[in-house]
């Protein structure tokens, strides 16, 4: 599904918050210093992503959108290991000053701990 690099279609995305609201519900959780990942199972067969970055820890629209679009990237990496899961990302702190390499490194962590999650 997610094949096109540089695409992230809309089937791929978290996008009703009853959708949201349903997987903040969820006590399946992957969490480090830097995000918090929520998931649940969707029964859709597919992965679905969603960001939730607050003004809190990301004040500007460009440190939101330079998250979001880390997270994608990252999520498309690991689409094919997570299954049918409804996934919510959110940041833990201000990571405006933290390098792209660091925050990815976070995520590969995080993907692989939901994925074991959901195997076992």
């Amino acid at each position: 599904m997610i094949d096109e690099p540089g695409r992230f279609p809309a089937e791929a995305r978290i996008t009703r918050p009853s959708d949201f609201q349903q997987v903040f519900a969820s006590r399946l959780r992957s969490t480090d210093d830097k995000f918090q990942m929520i998931a649940r199972q969707n029964g859709l067969g597919r992965a679905r992503l969603g960001c939730a970055f607050s003004k809190r820890w990301s004040p500007t629209a460009v440190a939101r959108n330079r998250l979001k679009r880390i997270v994608r990237e990252s999520f498309q990496r690991h689409y094919s290991a997570l299954g049918d899961l409804d996934i919510v990302v959110m940041a833990r702190r201000d990571l405006r000053a933290t390098a792209n390499p660091e925050l990815r490194d976070s995520l590969e962590g995080l993907w692989k701990k939901i994925a074991a999650c959901v195997r076992s």
